[in-house]
């Protein structure tokens, strides 16, 4: 297992937007820690580190979060659970965290990426991406960095459903219904949604 990264934070007094607006024009960004008993703490981090571990990571991905509180500091396994970005400038603006127990599943969504040429194309068919994120469940250190489809047997008219995708051990779709994940449609029966839809 690759060793985790890791995410210094301190912990913050101060509250309120001019505050918060301050400590941006310093590159710090606001946030709170969130844990699993309800506990939450505010805090602040730097945000070049913050914004290089959420592009390696996104969020869905377990990290140390070094928290400094108090004169003290402590590793707590982590999520990026939501990040808010300006409208603008796309860049961070504020950080939820959340603490995870590392031995209890967590719900988190994992992209899809596609992989192989499907029959279907061949025949003149077009590949469909109907999801582009699943919802597993697994521990936080089996999160997959990615799900792999492999869609070389799809035929036209053809749909691979959720209950069909390979997922790593440890790992568990969650789906009520067996929804379609990707499929081979006829060019033709493309052109025509397109037409009903306008």
């Amino acid at each position: 297992m690759a060793e985790l990264m890791t995410l210094s934070v301190r912990e913050r007094a101060e509250k309120g937007k001019g505050f918060c607006r301050r400590m941006r024009t310093q590159n710090l960004i606001p946030g709170i820690y969130y844990n699993q008993e309800g506990k939450n703490i505010p805090v602040q981090v730097e945000m070049l580190p913050l914004t290089k571990l959420h592009n390696k990571l996104g969020s869905s991905r377990v990290f140390h979060l070094v928290l400094e509180t108090g004169g003290k500091t402590e590793s707590l396994p982590s999520l990026i659970w939501d990040m808010k970005f300006d409208p603008l400038k796309s860049t961070p603006i504020h950080v939820d965290f959340y603490g995870v127990d590392l031995d209890r599943e967590i719900k988190v969504d994992v992209r899809v990426v596609v992989e192989g040429k499907a029959k279907g194309l061949i025949m003149g068919g077009q590949l469909e991406i109907f999801r582009d994120s699943l919802e597993v469940i697994c521990k936080p250190l089996d999160v997959p960095e990615k799900i792999i489809i492999d869609v070389t047997d799809l035929d036209i008219g053809v749909n691979m459903h959720i209950d069909e995708v390979k997922l790593p051990a440890g790992v568990r779709a969650i789906f009520e219904d067996n929804y379609a994940v990707v499929g081979v449609v006829a060019k033709e029966a493309e052109a025509d949604a397109k037409e009903d839809g306008k």
